[in-house]
C-alpha cells in the first residue's frame, strides 16, 4: 500500500500520460496531465488530465470554488502549478505562447489605468512590432479592424475606464483577435455583460471556430451550455467528466459534479437530451 501523501504523488505525476502519444498529443489543440495547484495543502485542482479538440468550442464548468479559473490560469502559468504539464498542438505549452490569446476576468483588470480603447487592442500586436515598437498603418488597421468585429469601432478613442463593463469585454476581446492566436482561452467572458455584448461575443466566438481556431471558455451559465459549445470540461476539484456536450453534459454528470446540490427542476430546464 502507498502511503505517500496525495499532494506528494500529485506533484510526482507531471508525466504524459500512458498511452499518449506525440501523435495523438498533436491531433489535440489542448492537451493537460496531471495538473494539481495547492494552495498550502489543499489542492485547488487536484491531478487534471484534460484533451480539447481542435476547431472547438470548450466550456469549462463547475461550482464556485471549483477550481475553474485556477486551472486556466496554471495552465498558463499564471499561477504556480505543484505537479503537471500541459501541450499545445503537441508541443509543451511554454514553446507555444504565440499560439495563444487570454481574455482574463474583467474583475482583474485595473480599468483606472490611463489608455484608449485603441492602444489596448494595440498590444495584441506587440510580437510583431518589431524590435523598436513602431506602429504602423498595417497595425493601426488591424486594430480598427478587430474593433470593428466586435462592435467597438466607434469607441478606438474612448478611455478605457469610461466604458460599461460589456464594453470592456469587448474591448479585450478584440485584443485577443489581434494576436491571431490558434488557441483562444477566455475566463468567464459572458460575466456581468448585457444581452447585446452576449450575443456580440459568442457570435465572435463561433466565427473563430468556423475558421478552424479553438476557444475555451470557463463558464458559469448552464443554460446556455448546449447552444453556445460542443464539448465540456465538468470540474470539480479534480475532473468529473469531459467529452461532447451531447454526451457529456447530462442530469447524472451535473448532480456529479455539483455534489447534489441542483434541483432537479433546474436540470429539467436544461432541456437535457
Amino acid at each position: 500500500m502507498n502511503t505517500q501523501p496525495a499532494l506528494e504523488l500529485a506533484a510526482s505525476d507531471g508525466r504524459i500520460a500512458d498511452g499518449d502519444t506525440n501523435t495523438a498529443l498533436a491531433a489535440s489543440a489542448l492537451a493537460v496531465r496531471g495538473l494539481t495547484v495547492s494552495y498550502g495543502t489543499k489542492p485547488a485542482v487536484f491531478s487534471i488530465d484534460a484533451t480539447v479538440p481542435k476547431a472547438s468550442m470548450t466550456a469549462i464548468v463547475g461550482p464556485n470554488g471549483a477550481g475553474k479559473s485556477t486551472f486556466l490560469k496554471a495552465v498558463l502559468g499564471i499561477i504556480p502549478r505543484l505537479s503537471g504539464s500541459a501541450y499545445v498542438d503537441g508541443k509543451p505549452l511554454e514553446t507555444m505562447r504565440q499560439a495563444i490569446a487570454y481574455v482574463p476576468q474583467r474583475a482583474s483588470v485595473d480599468w483606472d489605468f490611463p489608455t484608449r480603447v485603441r492602444d489596448v487592442v494595440t498590444m495584441g500586436q506587440f510580437r510583431g512590432l518589431g524590435l523598436l515598437g513602431f506602429i504602423r498603418p498595417a497595425h493601426r488597421k488591424k486594430t480598427l479592424d478587430c474593433l470593428e468585429r466586435v462592435g467597438m469601432a466607434d469607441f478606438a478613442d474612448r478611455q478605457i475606464g469610461q466604458l460599461s463593463g460589456g464594453q470592456q469585454q469587448r474591448v479585450f476581446l478584440a485584443r485577443a483577435l489581434a494576436q491571431d492566436a490558434g488557441l483562444y482561452l477566455l475566463d468567464e467572458p459572458f460575466a456581468g455583460v448585457d444581452a447585446a455584448t452576449e450575443k456580440a461575443i459568442i457570435d465572435v466566438l463561433k466565427d473563430l471556430k468556423a475558421e478552424g481556431k479553438t476557444v475555451v471558455c470557463v463558464h458559469h451559465d448552464l443554460a446556455t451550455v448546449t447552444d453556445y459549445f460542443d464539448h465540456v470540461l465538468m470540474l470539480n476539484i479534480r475532473k468529473i467528466a469531459e467529452g461532447p456536450v451531447a454526451t457529456t453534459f447530462t442530469g447524472p454528470m451535473l448532480q456529479e459534479t455539483y455534489g447534489g446540490r441542483l434541483a432537479t427542476t433546474h436540470i429539467d430546464q436544461l432541456k437535457l437530451d
